[in-house]
């Protein structure tokens, strides 16, 4: 399945993008500075992960139009509650351009239109200051600061948790074509 933006497209994690994956998360900069500090991965931990995906969440690749591989945004359920979560990654030379708002938008469009959710959630560092920008800009609203959630690079950080509400999103923000 490909979810076809204007500038990106999103696509299902397929076993040849492990590698891919892997560089990533063994990079330190794609994690950036407002997520804790990851053990590194080798291929065939990532390999395991890929092979235990539950039918509660789907990991996609975010990619140009030319194919380019520049980052990852996932959903899940979250049970029992049956609340959907997304959250996103780009390399470090590809913020900033709008590809992870579009990448956002496409995501909250997909999911409104094929699955019976009322709400989507995100959660950012109250001081990633971009990150919540793509969730502005995607119609995602603030509801409250999660306080000490998360101990990051020795220390506990708070973290703001974002939602877009169905009625909230009216209709889709970008011409999703699922091919």
């Amino acid at each position: 399945m490909v979810l076809e933006g204007k500038t990106v497209n999103l696509r299902v994690m397929e076993r040849e993008d492990v590698d891919f994956e892997v560089v990533c998360y063994n990079e330190q900069g794609f994690w950036s500075d407002y997520l804790p500090i990851v053990e590194q991965s080798s291929k065939s931990e990532r390999m395991k992960s890929f092979d235990n995906q539950t039918m509660f969440g789907k990991l996609f690749v975010i990619q140009k139009k030319d194919g380019t591989r520049i980052g990852f945004i996932h959903h899940r359920t979250n049970q029992p509650y049956g609340t959907t979560e997304i959250g996103y990654f780009l390399l470090p030379n590809e913020r900033g351009k709008g590809y992870g708002t579009e990448a956002v938008q496409l995501m909250v469009d997909y999911l409104f239109l094929s699955k019976d959710i009322v709400r989507i959630e995100a959660g950012t560092n109250v001081g990633n200051k971009a990150s919540q920008r793509v969730l502005e800009k995607a119609c995602f609203k603030i509801e409250g600061t999660l306080r000490k959630v998360a101990f990051d690079r020795g220390v506990w950080t708070d973290h703001y948790i974002h939602s877009i509400l169905r009625e909230e999103w009216k209709e889709p923000k970008i011409l999703t074509r699922v091919t």
